[in-house]
């Protein structure tokens, strides 16, 4: 006979400590990794890029810098790179939430908190580059 596994000692994949709270698998661990992996990967790409574009400019004064931000290629580089910063920190933030805030209210009002704050942030930061993008240069 050898040694058995917990699968088959147990019919579950559910740790020991899992099973003595009554606690399963969240479920999302991994999905939260490889969306955070995925939005790091993304932000190193469009912070790349927009620095570039950015070293490029001849002048750095206030038109040259309206001027830039009102290029199509630019603008939608930077909603994309709003889009993936808030969505990589709402991710990260509400992992720690989830795994250190006890109470359920608590959790309840930080994970409210922490999404109204992501949605607010991001639709702020796309009013303003649209702003800026269909007003052009002055």
């Amino acid at each position: 006979m050898g040694r058995r596994t917990t699968l088959e000692r147990y019919g579950s994949k559910t740790t020991a400590i899992g099973r003595v709270r009554g606690l399963g698998s969240a479920h999302d661990g991994a999905h939260h990794w490889l969306m955070q992996r995925f939005t790091a990967i993304g932000n190193l790409v469009l912070v790349s890029f927009l620095l570039i574009s950015l070293a490029l400019l001849p002048a750095y004064d206030y038109l040259a810098m309206f001027a830039w931000v009102a290029q199509p290629l630019v603008a939608t580089a930077l909603a994309l790179l709003v889009i993936s910063v808030f969505w990589h920190a709402r991710i990260g933030m509400q992992v720690m939430i989830e795994d250190y805030v006890d109470t359920p209210g608590n959790k309840f009002a930080a994970l409210a908190a922490l999404n109204l704050a992501a949605v607010g942030g991001v639709v702020f930061a796309l009013f303003s580059i649209a702003r800026i993008a269909f007003a052009g240069v002055a």
